[in-house]
């Protein structure tokens, strides 16, 4: 009996311990296959059976079986997290599971520059975050929040400033532009105001004259010798006469030449055309652009053109007179260069 009860013991034993073994393999053995750090994105939609589904097609675990059972264990269909979260080969099914529980998802670096148009700046955001373009877009050009936020059409592009920004991928189109608004009310410092108000032109007018800058030279170190010089005509009453403003105004942003034809083009937009500044910026301009405006040269210039050594910079003068000499030469050199539109 003795030898018959140790034997039973023995078995209970090693069953107790295969039966030990194999929850054990299940819980902490390593079963996440990935790149050193593997992005993985739980859209806010994803149920369980989503999930099981995108971890087969992408082959994240090893054996979906064991996590499964540790993922019902851990009621990870009723507490599953969207987001977008880093993996690490080699988690086991217990720290996988806990950290699609936890909603411990990395930020994303949400990054934009200078961007043409609203439709252009939400392409760019929405290929970041979760909110697609066309998602950001609606948000955007609602009736309802434009009037909450004293906005229209036009002057919501002045609320945006390029930059680096750190997000979680998950963000809805509403929670990033209320973001947005933040970090420009944070960046308008009391020294960007006194500047603003010391030029007489208010948040919207600096960043919308600010993208017509931005759009004219890309070279830093003139920046405020152009804007000096549309501050000039602003003081004057004269019309700005900015190229760019007819790019924009005409949606062709290939145009090198700008012709009388296209002078002619009517358009709130076209400063060629209409007296001050246009109704909104023409691109979201950089910060350095902003301060450029902000710190403008004070000087007599009222007009500039390209020079005709093509360096990228640009020819200042005080009269009509020079300005045409200056214009003749740049003009010779775009025949010389056979660029005739």
């Amino acid at each position: 009996m003795k030898k018959i009860l140790l034997i039973i013991f023995l078995i209970l034993l090693i069953a107790g311990g295969i039966i030990g073994w194999t929850f054990y393999n299940r819980i902490y053995t390593s079963n996440v296959i990935s790149e050193d750090q593997y992005e993985f994105f739980i859209p806010s939609d994803f149920t369980y059976d989503s999930l099981s589904v995108k971890l087969k097609e992408e082959k994240i675990v090893k054996n979906f079986s064991s996590f499964n059972w540790v993922a019902n264990q851990m009621n990870l269909p009723n507490t599953l997290k969207p987001g977008r979260y880093l993996l690490t080969n080699g988690l086991n099914n217990r720290e996988f599971v806990a950290l699609l529980r936890s909603g411990r998802q990395s930020p994303v670096k949400v990054v934009f520059n200078k961007e043409r148009t609203l439709a252009d700046l939400c392409g760019t955001i929405g290929s970041q975050i979760e909110a697609d373009s066309i998602e950001l877009y609606n948000h955007l050009t609602n009736n309802t929040f434009l009037s909450k936020h004293q906005l229209d059409s036009n002057s919501i592009m002045t609320k945006f400033i390029p930059n680096t920004y750190e997000f979680f991928w998950n963000t809805s189109a509403e929670k990033w532009a209320n973001r947005m608004f933040k970090e420009q009310s944070k960046f308008w410092t009391k020294d960007r105001n006194k500047k603003a108000e010391e030029l007489s032109l208010n948040h919207n007018e600096i960043i919308t004259l600010a993208s017509i800058v931005e759009e004219e030279t890309n070279k830093y170190d003139e920046m405020p010798k152009v804007a000096g010089v549309y501050l000039n005509r602003l003081k004057k009453g004269w019309k700005l006469q900015a190229d760019p403003t007819v790019k924009f105004a005409l949606q062709d942003f290939e145009i090198r030449r700008v012709l009388n034809k296209h002078l002619e083009f009517a358009s709130p937009y076209n400063t060629y055309y209409t007296e001050g500044l246009p109704p909104g910026p023409i691109c979201t301009p950089s910060v350095k652009t902003i301060d450029a405006v902000l710190n403008a040269e004070e000087h007599d210039y009222m007009y500039f053109c390209a020079k005709d050594d093509f360096s990228g910079y640009h020819a200042f003068a005080k009269t009509l007179k020079q300005h045409n000499l200056n214009a003749k030469n740049y003009q010779k050199a775009l025949n010389q260069r056979k660029i005739f539109n």
